[in-house]
């Protein structure tokens, strides 16, 4: 009997061995319950502040707070 035309000659081996990817890093950033981030007190809740070398700065409504300088 001959062989049909086309299709690949060569027989299938199985399944290529699974590698185990590293869980993502981005995840690590993303803490659940309590942030110890400010927040804003003119936007409330949801809005944080942004921790700066000498303040917190609000990017939605430019409140700042400057840090003490000692």
């Amino acid at each position: 009997m001959a062989k049909a035309k086309g299709g690949s000659s060569k027989e299938k081996k199985g399944k290529k061995p699974h590698k185990n990817k590293p869980t993502s890093k981005k995840y690590s950033h993303y803490t659940e319950g309590k942030s110890t981030k400010k927040r804003c007190p003119r936007c409330g809740p949801g809005t944080f502040l942004a921790d700066h070398k000498t303040r917190f700065y609000c990017g939605k409504c430019h409140y700042t707070e400057f840090a003490d300088k000692s």
